[in-house]
């Protein structure tokens, strides 16, 4: 095995890219250790409804990054306080076999203390009943990345608050992630190891890993300004992409009414590609103008906070609705 140094990018949608990266450019002729630390980010299954996952204007208000990944599985938070482990190599047939994969994992955190840690079900890490690592998988042509996250000392907290569901009514055909309860690992290793930052005990897990003493006995696959590059290329095409991480979710409907002092405005949505398709509004609201004319122009539109309230405020929404602003409405549908 070796190992990749992702060089301290706290950048979810870089991080997610690298990993990617090296699953689909075979780098060396051996299994792939790679590590990587997020700041504040939710990280999307690949089969899921984004805006069904988060909440979004909690996710806003916070500047908290969303990425999709190629795995499947549930939407997870990240943070300073957690770490990724992903180990990468041809797939042998070893795919869902999450028992092999976290093992090693297992095994380091049973020598700093964590002596009750243990993979349970089919692909989360637990310790005390509570669960401090959630594992997925992803494989293509011929090669494979098994990862999980490890949460040291993240705030759970913000895992409640960022993960929070929403409020409208959203009927989609996206894989909805199951909440189960977590903790930190940070209690439950000996005690040398709790006051360490989260790089400190990520670095010393690699060498608990490898079964060195030195960071410079780990075997390494240096990456170079060429891989780097692609890496790039890649988080524009995809992790960094709006269209990727909002737009790649499955078909959802939407539901949301609001009453507001001059009547009721009920928006109904078909949500396809992450734009908005068959806009409908109903209501009791005394409207000069034919409201088709909104909906027609609400078609096509992201489903997005912004995007939608830019698309508004194009519109005479006196004549079609009331005295309401586009800010209004949009704070009808998000908030």
């Amino acid at each position: 095995m070796i190992f990749v140094d992702n060089e301290n990018n706290y950048d979810a949608s870089v991080n997610i890219a690298l990993e990617t990266y090296l699953v689909e450019n075979k780098k060396v002729d051996e299994p792939i250790l790679l590590f990587y630390i997020n700041a504040p980010s939710i990280i999307i299954g690949r089969n899921q409804n984004t805006i069904e996952e988060i909440n979004q204007p909690y996710v806003e208000a916070n500047d908290i990054t969303v990425v999709r990944r190629m795995s499947g599985g549930g939407a997870v938070y990240h943070d300073l306080g957690n770490f990724s482990f992903c180990f990468i190599k041809d797939d042998d047939g070893s795919f869902r076999d999450f028992a092999s994969f976290t093992k090693p994992v297992i095994e380091a955190l049973h020598k700093m203390g964590a002596t009750e840690a243990e993979l349970q079900g089919r692909n989360d890490l637990l310790i005390d009943g509570k669960k401090f690592s959630g594992n997925a998988m992803y494989a293509k042509d011929g090669r494979m990345t098994a990862h999980g996250t490890i949460l040291f000392d993240a705030d759970l907290e913000e895992v409640n608050n960022a993960l929070k569901p929403r409020k409208e009514k959203i009927e989609s055909k996206g894989i909805k992630s199951v909440r189960s309860r977590v903790t930190n690992i940070k209690p439950y290793v000996d005690e040398q190891y709790q006051n360490l930052s989260t790089e400190e005990f990520r670095d010393l897990l690699l060498l608990e890993i490898f079964g060195v003493d030195k960071r410079e006995d780990v075997p390494e696959y240096k990456l170079t300004e060429q891989d780097w590059k692609e890496v790039y290329e890649l988080r524009a095409e995809r992790m960094g992409n709006w269209d990727w991480n909002y737009g790649a979710s499955p078909d959802f409907d939407v539901e949301q009414s609001h009453k507001f002092p001059f009547g009721l405005v009920d928006f109904r949505f078909n949500v396809s590609g992450g734009r908005i398709q068959d806009a409908t509004i109903y209501g009791d609201f005394f409207g000069l103008g034919d409201i088709a004319d909104v909906e027609e122009h609400l078609n096509g539109v992201k489903y997005d906070r912004a995007a939608i309230k830019e698309a508004l405020e194009e519109l005479d929404l006196n004549r079609y609705l009331g005295d309401v602003t586009a800010e209004a409405l949009v704070a009808a549908l998000f908030d």
